[in-house]
């Protein structure tokens, strides 16, 4: 839980920073050239980052299944507490750059590592996958709020390398804690470094052998996993990262244009004289964007909705919880359509909703991965997973921003209730053939 929110803290507070970027830097010198440094430049830099963050968590998995989740973690939150450390001392954009792809290298590992911990060590893995979701959700919410604070206070170096030591320090726990990372899967007869049983595995309680050892055992399991009924499930991932960065990537664009959701003048909030003493110019001074807040809350209320994930996956069959779900985000992206011209009280029960059901259905995919694929190729089974959410699914940004471009709102969001049906219809597909 504490090395998934600081993953989601560290990937939401870069954004934080870019503003002051472009403002500092005026070139990225490269050697051999420079570059300008602008939105374009820094948008390239972060896609960098992120897209190895996502593309990472294949290798991540094939080494989660040879070394295990404990060492992988580990160096996952000392990655990224070093990747925040270089970031404080950046002479340069080029060292941000090098710090940015050190966070998206390290952070890569941790899906495959963490998941794959809960699904062989935890009894309950719906409840633990929905825990460990919402330490996900809080990363999400706070972690950019801790650093847009600390920048009313400091220099953005020094709010940097604050950021770095929890991590660092998280990775000293991680490294000393002591636990039994596979008491899920062991056989009765079985102990525990503690001496204690361990409970027999829900996929038939053997322990099988520890991950692939070459490339050739890589593509044979491969194409095992892929093969069977997983390759439905890596569909309803896949669909699942589409819907998810389609919808989020331009959500607060797309509300700052709604009735209800004008930028307000600070001045206007704030007492005549102490707008004067702030300095707030009533003209052209800082505005608030309702649509900025109302975009966190809906991160926020996520929560709820990993919480409500994972108790469904303990109670009912995760297919019909995947057919579920989607099916509901369906019917939210048919409905924003008319509901944006409600005004902000219909929005704000839909952007509830929303949030809740985009969260929902992560407990319910993440267990569907555990019940489709054996223990002993786990970490490799949720590093495809995670290849297909942040891999494939990130694919989502350009396919909504070429949508508005040529087309509108309206007919972004019958694309997503596309995807959501269609990965409904797998859930269903999976329940039926089970």
């Amino acid at each position: 839980m504490i090395a998934h929110a600081m993953v989601h803290t560290y990937e939401m507070a870069f954004p934080i920073f870019v503003t002051i970027w472009l403002l500092e830097f005026e070139t990225l010198s490269l050697g051999f050239t420079s570059v300008a440094v602008n939105e374009a430049t820094l948008g390239v830099v972060l896609t960098i980052g992120y897209g190895l963050f996502g593309l990472g968590a294949l290798p991540g998995g094939v080494l989660v299944d040879r070394i295990g989740s404990r060492q992988l973690i580990t160096a996952c939150l000392a990655g990224m507490g070093g990747s925040y450390l270089l970031l404080g001392l950046s002479p340069s954009l080029l060292a941000v750059a090098a710090a940015i792809v050190l966070w998206g290298v390290a952070a890569s590992v941790y899906h495959p590592a963490g998941l794959s911990l809960i699904s062989k060590g935890v009894n309950e893995r719906g409840t633990g996958f929905a825990y460990h979701g919402i330490a996900g959700n809080l990363g999400i919410g706070l972690g950019p709020l801790v650093a847009a604070i600390l920048l009313l206070l400091f220099d953005w170096r020094s709010v940097a390398l604050a950021l770095s030591i929890p991590a660092l320090l998280a990775a000293v726990f991680a490294h000393r804690a002591r636990f039994d990372p596979e008491a899920a899967v062991k056989r009765p007869d079985e102990t525990a470094p503690d001496g204690t049983a361990g409970d027999a595995a829900a996929d038939g309680g053997s322990k099988a052998e520890s991950g692939v050892q070459s490339i050739a055992e890589f593509l044979t399991e491969s194409k095992r996993l892929f093969a069977g009924s997983f390759v439905f499930v890596f569909l309803i991932v896949m669909f699942s990262g589409l819907y998810y960065r389609g919808v989020l990537t331009f959500l607060p664009e797309l509300l700052r244009a709604l009735p209800g959701f004008e930028a307000i003048p600070v001045a206007d909030l704030l007492p005549g004289p102490v707008a004067e003493l702030l300095g707030v110019d009533p003209v052209d001074g800082e505005t608030l964007e309702p649509g900025d807040y109302f975009y966190a809350g809906l991160l926020m209320i996520g929560v709820v909705g990993q919480y409500i994930g994972g108790k469904l996956t303990d109670r009912f069959p995760v297919e019909y919880g995947i057919a579920g779900a989607f099916g509901m985000l369906g019917v939210l992206a048919l409905s924003f359509p008319i509901v944006s011209g409600m005004g902000i009280g219909p929005l704000a029960v839909f952007g509830v909703f929303l949030g809740v059901f985009l969260f929902v259905v992560q407990p319910l995919y993440q267990a569907t991965v555990a019940e489709y694929t054996p223990p002993g190729t786990r970490g490799l089974s949720y590093g495809y997973t995670y290849l297909g959410v942040f891999g494939v699914g990130s694919l989502g940004a350009a396919v909504a921003g070429t949508v508005l471009a040529y087309a509108d709102s309206t007919a972004l969001f019958f694309v997503l209730a596309a995807f959501a049906a269609s990965a409904s219809l797998l859930g269903l597909y999976l329940a039926r053939s089970k």
